[in-house]
């Protein structure tokens, strides 16, 4: 158990690193397309990483009805963040090859 409580922690660590790295790329960027594309990549990041928290919440410690109820938000809130992500970086990313084709 200590060990997949470890890991996760790890890649909540890793997670957030990259999320506040994206959120610095797409506020310094000036190029519209990119700026869009960053924020997907900072939206999956945080996604991933609201889910991580949500499952150390609802699986580490003992189950408490408010510990089950902020787990599920957190999971909630991940899950449309990743989504949110995914949809934005492929329409971003069509974007910027249909860009690249053009010039």
């Amino acid at each position: 158990m200590q060990v997949i409580q470890t890991i996760l922690i790890a890649l909540i660590c890793a997670a957030s690193l990259s999320s506040v790295f994206f959120s610095f790329r797409s506020r310094r960027s000036m190029d519209a397309v990119l700026k869009g594309l960053y924020a997907a990549r900072m939206n999956i990041s945080m996604g991933f990483m609201l889910i991580f928290i949500a499952v150390i919440q609802m699986t580490m410690f003992t189950g408490s009805t408010v510990r089950v109820i902020v787990g599920s938000v957190l999971l909630c809130l991940g899950a449309f963040n990743l989504f949110a992500g995914l949809r934005n970086h492929a329409s971003f990313q069509r974007l910027l090859a249909e860009r690249g084709v053009n010039s």
